[in-house]
């Protein structure tokens, strides 16, 4: 590493310029020390219901070993499709242990999603929530899957609140369609056979693929972004460097309201925060702003990632601002842009610091963050953490450009993935010499601060979740009555930005309702297009492309 770099001299007091990668040989080392470190210390809370480190311990080494019990061997890909619950951190810790590879799916996805991401990967077992088991009975028979683990949100919450949740969720709230998938094995049924066997040693190097983090990465097609254990240690360790001089170990209390399968709350929460014996609150639907609201009435809260989004709903929300937030240290906001205004009403609110980081799934994820000493500077994403080089280069050559020029921002470090699963032609696109090249434009100071001021790539950005107008326009262009289809991303007061479509009829008839409908049956609730504009024609360059570009600008 270049210790020349810029940004060091702005490092606040105690943040290492470097850390150690290979400190642990592997995530799995790094968790077993964890459980021996904290184990009568709660580990994960919700609902009410807390686990301890001990529990997580044997849960998780019982899961694993059902695992291996069923024929699965290290290397098979295993789906986790849940929101956040105490069922997640035990089959995440189980999998990995016996040395699977963890495919994490947004249990919001479409049959059309699903498929797609479990072909891709080679899925061969998942752990999914009731609620959407409706939707893998109409794909499982196209994918490789045979182990099928189900589970309900009330499983873990003890006999009598479990019975209660399970009961408003299925027969009060109607969340479960009806679906009929066989040869299925509860959670709970799995742990109990998990006891009678022991988990096969395997060798866990450290240059091991151990997730596929979906992305679309800057084409728009879904695409597995391989992080190894090396990638995830190595941003465990950079991230618990730039926090641990605000933390106490063994007494901190984290909010998580983003889901785990989210790469940002998967290694901030999940990983790091845990790994210094953190207790995390897990919220289940952080749509429902009571249950946030409430995590700060019954805990005290000392810590909380979220998005710009969430962020904004709290501090416009009358109950929270009456809350006791005088244990809230650190508030740390990623996955989308933190807007000025909503930065400055949360620190008004709560009287702490909101800062903002970087990253993108194929840095796993934390790439740049603003000193959480309150030195930050608003407006930027602060900067490149330890072990970790930034350069801005020229959009058109690649070649490295002087500070203070405007450019494509590259990242280099360990926490860069290896590559995309079985797409060597994407992964030379994205990584040349070693540099993850982003896609995103930016400019950095003198002083190492990095500011983002556009996107070289059209992806839309909707509440910290990526949107490739590929994948909605090839959708939009199946329907028999359109002609021509374009995706952007138009700016929105609440999600950042939201998806404007527009479209050139086939058939005259085509309407706006029946189009919005077939969306709805065919992309996750936030690629859904919120405007569709229907046009004669679209404009294109001279080969035809069409200019999403010029569109956006209109």
């Amino acid at each position: 590493m270049n210790d020349e770099r810029p940004w060091l001299k702005n490092y606040p007091k105690g943040i290492p310029a470097n850390i150690d990668a290979d400190a642990y040989p592997n995530l799995v080392a790094l968790l077993e020390e964890t459980f021996e470190k904290y184990r009568k210390l709660p580990a994960f809370s919700c609902m009410g219901k807390e686990i301890t480190f001990d529990y997580l311990d044997h849960m998780s080494a019982q899961f694993g070993a059902y695992l291996h019990s069923r024929g699965l061997v290290p290397g098979d890909r295993i789906a986790l499709m849940m929101p956040n619950m105490l069922q997640y951190p035990i089959a995440l810790f189980g999998a990995l242990r016996a040395g699977l590879v963890v495919v994490n799916t947004n249990p919001l996805y479409t049959p059309r999603e699903m498929e797609h991401q479990f072909t891709d990967s080679g899925v061969k077992a998942i752990v999914i929530a009731e609620n959407f088991a409706a939707n893998l009975e109409k794909i499982i028979g196209k994918t490789e899957i045979n182990t099928v683990i189900l589970t309900s949100i009330g499983e873990l919450l003890g006999a009598v609140k479990g019975t209660i949740v399970n009961f408003v969720v299925r027969n009060i709230k109607k969340m479960v369609p009806k679906f009929n998938i066989a040869n299925t094995v509860t959670f709970s049924e799995a742990l109990k056979q998990g006891k009678k066997f022991v988990i096969k040693e395997f060798t866990n190097e450290p240059d091991r693929v151990i997730i596929h983090q979906y992305t679309g990465g800057t084409t728009g097609v879904a695409k597995g972004a391989m992080l190894t254990n090396r990638n995830l240690v190595a941003n465990m360790q950079q991230i618990r460097a730039w926090m641990m001089p605000y933390l106490k170990e063994k007494e901190e209390i984290a909010l998580s309201p983003l889901p785990m399968y989210h790469i940002f709350a998967f290694t901030v929460n999940a990983l790091a925060l845990m790994s210094i014996g953190t207790r995390t609150v897990l919220i289940t639907n952080p749509r429902d702003l009571s249950t946030v609201v409430g995590a700060f009435k019954d805990y005290k809260v000392t810590l909380m990632t979220g998005i710009n989004t969430l962020f904004n709903a709290l501090v416009n929300n009358d109950d929270f601002a009456k809350q006791d937030f005088s244990s809230l240290k650190i508030t740390v906001g990623g996955g989308m842009a933190v807007q000025r205004p909503v930065a400055e009403k949360w620190q008004q609110v709560t009287g702490c610091v909101l800062s903002e980081g970087y990253g993108m799934t194929e840095s796993s994820p934390v790439a740049t963050i603003n000193p959480l000493d309150g030195t930050g500077r608003m407006g930027t994403i602060g900067l490149p953490v330890s072990s970790t080089d930034i350069r801005i280069v020229d959009v058109d050559t690649g070649s490295p450009l002087p500070i203070g020029s405007t450019g494509e921002i590259q990242i280099k470090g360990p926490q860069v993935m290896k590559g995309y699963y079985n797409r060597p032609e994407e992964t030379n696109k994205t990584i040349k010499d070693g540099w993850l090249c982003t896609g995103d434009i930016g400019v950095m100071s003198e002083d190492g601060f990095i500011q983002i001021v556009d996107r070289k790539k059209d992806m839309i950005l909707v509440s910290g979740f990526n949107v490739y107008p590929n994948e909605v326009e090839e959708v939009v262009a199946a329907h028999p009555k359109v002609l021509e289809a374009a995706a952007v991303g138009i700016p929105s007061d609440k999600s950042g930005e939201v998806v404007k479509l527009f479209v050139v009829k086939k058939d005259k008839s085509l309407k706006e309702k029946e189009l919005m409908e077939y969306c709805r049956e065919n992309l996750t609730g936030y690629k859904v297009p919120k405007e569709i504009e229907f046009r004669t024609e679209l404009p294109k360059t001279n080969v035809g492309k069409i200019l999403r570009r010029k569109l956006r600008d209109e």
